[in-house]
């Protein structure tokens, strides 16, 4: 547990931070869906694969994960000599709970002729029983270097994974899990939207059901949206994910308009991420001071969880033929 931030009081917690990471020699990495003021001192900001890529790239010593329990321990996965800390160890994800490792094995034991293609919104156990790896953002890509033949496993997010066989035409048996954020988005309060403001596009994360998605204009990964944020010709643009991303929307472009996607009565909060909101300054500075909560994963497990996660890589970057593929699974 973290020390309660009553015991800051007179504390210059954002100072405190840069002296930190200057003598920590640290890194601070913060997901889109973080909060706005850790974004803003956050040295990297990003979503899944941007963050697994900078993770392993970075020379610091220690990398400070704004984000969930699951990122974290990718960067760990990926960088095992760094000291890899995470401000709230409760951050964790619906997607990951949903996805047990036991019954994942045993759903794998039981198709023994699929391969696994597994979402890394997921435990570092999921990953270890996993072929490969894949964020919202490469999905796609990955997908479509996988011989027509293999029949494959997708979890644990049902609406990415039937929202990929939709787009591709590709058969998959798909593990039931969901984003509880993307899960809490109305169709009927997104249809009043639209006609409050006509002519707006919406934008949409793949990790929303399917009633969602087929009223988008782009579908894509945060950073798929963010991009088209910027360069959509319209002033106006409806947000169908978790709205901690408008920030560097507004950022980006301060002259365009951007509304988050109602929940249920169109007015509630329930598409804030309760688990991203768990990290605050004030824990990010104890972290930060104190070098904990630390990432420890056994080596054993790491390595055959990095498998997966490297072949990720190298398929994003299309370093991999179905050939070489083959070969490697």
């Amino acid at each position: 547990m973290n020390a309660p931030t009553a015991s800051l009081a007179g504390v210059d917690i954002r100072a405190e931070i840069e002296r930190l990471r200057k003598e920590r020699n640290a890194i601070i990495l913060a997901h889109y869906y973080q909060r706005p003021e850790i974004q803003d001192l956050a040295d990297y900001v990003g979503d899944s694969l941007e963050l697994s890529r900078k993770a392993q790239e970075t020379d610091a010593d220690v990398i400070a994960f704004c984000g969930v329990r699951f990122m974290a321990e990718t960067a760990k996965i990926l960088s095992p000599d760094k000291t890899v800390i995470l401000p709230d160890m409760d951050a964790g994800c619906s997607l990951e709970d949903s996805c047990p490792p036991d019954q994942f094995k045993a759903f794998r034991e039981a198709h023994p002729d699929h391969i696994a293609l597994t979402y890394i919104n997921c435990s570092t156990e999921v990953k270890a029983l996993s072929d490969i790896i894949v964020t919202s953002s490469s999905a796609e890509k990955i997908l479509s270097q996988i011989p027509l033949s293999q029949k494959i496993i997708f979890g644990p997010d049902k609406h990415l994974g039937g929202y990929l066989q939709r787009k591709l035409g590709r058969e998959m048996l798909l593990w039931p899990g969901v984003c509880i954020v993307h899960e809490a988005f109305s169709e009927t309060e997104l249809i009043k939207l639209k006609a409050q403001h006509p002519g707006a596009p919406v934008a949409a994360h793949p990790e929303c059901p399917a009633h969602i998605v087929d009223h988008a204009d782009y579908v894509g990964s945060t950073s798929g949206i963010l991009n088209y944020a910027k360069t959509m010709e319209g002033d106006t643009l409806i947000v169908a994910t978790e709205p901690h991303i408008i920030h560097q929307m507004e950022l980006a472009v301060p002259h365009k308009t951007f509304i988050g996607a109602p929940g249920a009565d169109g007015n509630c909060n329930c598409n804030i991420c309760p688990y991203m909101a768990l990290n605050t300054l004030e824990k990010l500075y104890i972290a930060l001071r104190d070098l904990k909560p630390q990432v420890h994963i056994e080596e054993g497990l790491r390595l055959q969880a990095k498998k997966s996660l490297d072949r990720m890589l190298e398929m994003a970057s299309g370093t991999v033929g179905q050939g070489d593929l083959g070969a490697r699974l």
